[in-house]
């Protein structure tokens, strides 16, 4: 294995240029580590005079994609254009239906159409590879796909996505509510201008499909998927959250139901203080995983930035060019399932609930009576305000329950009371 390895990139982000400068800064390192040269010979992006303050005049210019496979000079494809559809599709495809290994860091175009593309890359030979897609810097792709392969994995929890994070964490330290510290984020880089993929859940959504897909060897589906992201939690909750005991975390997670169903979704959740991914704050990523040999296992790094992801990308290039293969989701494209998808309404779990009431008497009672009514337990209540503060603020944690009993009893007490606004729900997850 002496021959060089030529190297196509796609895309000349930040992330593309940080991987232009490990392959040429480590190239020294990189080749003896792998036993063979890696050499970038063609680049890709949308702007071809944009000033990134390095040098490309080495590489061949691709204008389009016919011209990136116009010459044979491609061993690998790194695509980091981004989107599902496209140009980054367009060349993935036709990456890999020429039998062209590829390295990507894009979870949309993996979510959407994995399924398609592995299996295309089944039929020609090509590795489709793609740790940088999932949690940045946490080689949580390799852990489940090589590291857990003799596991059966129950489930597996992380927080997916670094800007979410921040936000949560900010609130919860300084008291703050939602649109201050979302601002402040988009001040200082941590989110978009346009931050709906990130806070709506949607980023996270693609990466835990993503990991679903290896976790429980099922086709990636973006419709087989929960997603509620953090817009509707107040600093209230955070108060709540830390006198009861708990942190506020958006959490993807996949968990295998006791009826062989699959539950799949990205939601804020309580986590009890102590519990390891509760104290996972700022732009860090975390993922769990429990496997019925291994056990409990916690992956915490960061999970975006430039030196994090492009370190991902290269540690792909790095398996590709020693000869380390396997399928892309940990088995065959053909023999990945469509398994039952676990209705949200089904799952049984504890409940955090809040609600903002008129503080008249009999309030309280018609509460409790309606959960009892539904067979709903309460744990803990906590109630604030007086008479002469109204709205008052009620909030009560549940024993186990399944989540279509509690949400019949919201319901009912959204009718029957005159609530300020709309009830929040929130899972309680124990995350080892």
């Amino acid at each position: 294995m002496s021959e060089t390895l030529k190297v196509g990139l796609a895309g000349l982000g930040t992330v593309g240029v940080g991987v232009l400068k490990i392959l040429e800064g480590n190239k020294d390192l990189i080749r003896q580590r792998c036993g063979r040269a890696l050499e970038v010979t063609v680049v890709h992006a949308r702007d071809k005079d944009k000033d990134r303050g390095i040098d490309l005049g080495a590489y061949r210019w691709a204008d389009t994609v016919d011209d990136f496979f116009a010459h044979d000079d491609i061993d690998i494809l790194v695509e980091m254009i981004g989107g599902s559809e496209g140009p980054a599709f367009d060349l993935v495809s036709k990456a890999v239906e020429k039998g062209v290994h590829v390295v990507t860091a894009n979870k949309a175009l993996l979510a959407e159409h994995g399924f398609e593309i592995a299996s295309k890359a089944d039929i020609s030979g090509a590795l489709l590879m793609f740790e940088a897609a999932v949690a940045g810097g946490i080689p949580i792709v390799k852990t489940l796909r090589e590291g857990l392969a003799a596991n059966n994995i129950s489930s597996v929890h992380g927080i997916l996505n670094g800007t979410c994070n921040y936000i949560l964490t900010e609130m919860q330290e300084t008291g703050r509510d939602f649109e201050d510290v979302l601002a402040e984020a988009q001040a200082l880089g941590y989110a978009e201008s346009d931050p709906h993929f990130d806070v709506d859940g949607i980023d996270a959504a693609h990466k835990t499909v993503l990991l679903g897909a290896i976790a429980f060897g099922v086709r990636p589906n973006m419709k087989d998927i929960t997603i509620d992201g953090i817009r509707n939690i107040t600093a209230l909750d955070f108060m709540f959250a830390d006198e009861l005991g708990y942190a506020i975390k958006l959490i993807g997670q996949v968990k295998l139901n006791e009826d062989g169903s699959l539950y799949q979704s990205v939601e804020p959740c309580l986590i009890p203080a102590e519990n390891t991914i509760a104290a996972v704050n700022g732009v860090l990523n975390a993922v769990s995983v429990h496997g019925d040999y291994i056990g409990n296992t916690m992956s915490v790094g960061p999970g975006a930035g430039q030196e994090a992801t492009a370190s991902s990308i290269v540690a792909d290039l790095v398996d590709i060019a020693r000869g380390v293969k396997g399928p892309s989701f940990g088995i065959p494209a053909k023999e990945l399932q469509t398994m039952k998808v676990a209705e949200p309404e089904s799952v049984v779990a504890k409940f955090y609930v809040r609600f903002l009431v008129q503080d008249k008497p009999g309030v309280f009672a018609d509460i409790a009576t309606i959960m009892r009514d539904h067979d709903v337990s309460m744990e803990a209540i906590l109630q604030r305000g007086d008479e002469t503060s109204s709205p008052v603020p009620i909030v009560l944690t549940t024993h186990e329950v399944s989540q279509d009993k509690i949400m019949q009893a919201i319901a009912l007490i959204q009718n029957k009371l005159t609530l300020s606004s709309a009830p929040v729900l929130f899972k309680i997850e124990n995350i080892i």
